[in-house]
């Protein structure tokens, strides 16, 4: 009787964070779950700047983030402007998470629409000036 191969290992931890600095953080913080539903793992701050901050991306992944620093703090080992990000996140129910993020103000750059890929996907900014796009969209299947 041939034997039955074994499942597949999961899939690892995230091993890629993207990374963004903001003007108000905790403000951005607030946002990014209220709007999308991130939910706040981390945040290490004092009374002016947030540090270091993890959000994580319910079914996987997850994002980190900052207080920008000032334009002249050579201390700063990690200089991005805000505004500037962009991301691409993968949700089941994008058209709910559309109306979520638009009742917590989030711009809208591209309605719910459906893809000639066959994902569903929308667009919007959020108070930093930052792009999100969520879409059904999970991308190819890795080569082994």
């Amino acid at each position: 009787m041939p034997k039955t191969p074994p499942p597949p290992p999961p899939p690892p931890p995230p091993q890629v964070w993207p990374s963004l600095r903001a003007h108000d953080a905790r403000a951005l913080i607030r946002f990014l779950v209220d709007a999308f539903g991130f939910e706040e793992t981390v945040v290490y701050a004092d009374d002016i700047h947030v540090h270091h901050a993890q959000l994580s991306w319910p079914p996987g992944g997850g994002i980190m983030l900052g207080s920008a620093r000032e334009q002249d703090d050579t201390e700063d080992p990690w200089p991005l402007r805000p505004g500037t990000f962009g991301a691409y996140v993968v949700t089941d129910q994008p058209d709910a998470l559309f109306a979520r993020a638009v009742a917590a103000g989030a711009e809208v750059l591209s309605a719910p629409h459906d893809t000639d890929y066959g994902s569903r996907d929308f667009t919007v900014r959020d108070p930093e000036g930052n792009h999100w796009s969520f879409g059904t969209y999970r991308g190819e299947p890795r080569r082994h």
